[in-house]
């Protein structure tokens, strides 16, 4: 059999990066493969790149949990926007503590959850990524559906089915309607115990150079957290909404 050796060696560090307990560093997996370290370097470079592989603190690389999940491959505009979002998110996570997504509407306009970074309180409140979750009861969700046009909010309010998750949850359309015309206004949507009791967020649109939303970036906490410091988390994840949307070119 003939394999071409720059893929093989791609295929390898995927494999390793899948099978691996805990982040590597560069060191690491230049040892386990035997590969030059600048060749080395260069493949995980391209696979951060791409979206399938993320690199962390202290430079070190893991595969993007949406692999190891198996909720579909992430590429193009995804990747490169899970790539200039790193930092911002670790930055985020960083100052309030609290875990931090991003997330962007599928076709469906219902959220998917691109990226994670857990937060680092001992108690803390997560959502899976690649999770296709309503938008109507969801932070994430109401900041990206303030971007669409009427016609799309309502369609997808016509074909989504509401549940009440929990005895917050909001399922009366027009109170769902008015949500979303107020994150529109505010800059930010709020879901305070609405999917899961005990779990509250905040999150702000994230825009590219033309100015449209393209995804939304969220900080999540346990509700007792998010009412002591909302005012605090709303600055912070529109701050850093806004910092995201700059390094995509929006000034």
């Amino acid at each position: 059999m003939n394999e071409v050796k720059s893929a093989v060696r791609v295929l390898e560090v995927l494999e390793l990066l899948a099978q691996a307990e805990k982040p590597l560093a560069l060191k690491e997996v230049v040892d386990e493969l035997g590969y030059p370290k600048s060749s080395t370097h260069n493949l995980l470079a391209t696979l951060v790149a791409r979206g399938y592989a993320v690199r962390g603190e202290a430079e070190r690389y893991t595969l993007n949990e949406a692999y190891r999940n198996g909720p579909g491959w992430i590429c193009g505009p995804e990747a490169r926007l899970i790539e200039l979002a790193g930092p911002v998110m670790r930055a985020l996570r960083d100052g309030c503590g609290e875990t931090i997504m991003l997330g962007v509407l599928n076709n469906d306009c219902r959220l998917k959850t691109l990226e994670r970074c857990s937060g680092t309180q001992p108690v803390r409140y997560e959502s899976p990524l690649g999770s296709c979750l309503p938008s109507y009861c969801t932070a994430m969700g109401r900041a990206l559906l303030a971007a669409r046009d009427d016609g799309q909010i309502e369609h997808y309010l016509a074909h989504e089915r509401i549940v009440q998750y929990t005895r917050h949850t909001l399922v009366e359309r027009d109170l769902i309607r008015q949500h979303i015309a107020k994150a529109r206004l505010d800059g930010f949507a709020v879901s305070d115990q609405e999917m899961d009791i005990g779990g509250s967020g905040v999150a702000a649109p994230v825009l590219n150079a033309k100015g449209e939303t393209v995804a939304a970036l969220n900080v999540a906490a346990i509700s007792s957290r998010f009412a002591e410091r909302r005012q605090d988390f709303i600055a912070a994840v529109k701050g850093h909404a806004l910092l995201l949307s700059n390094r995509l070119g929006w000034h």
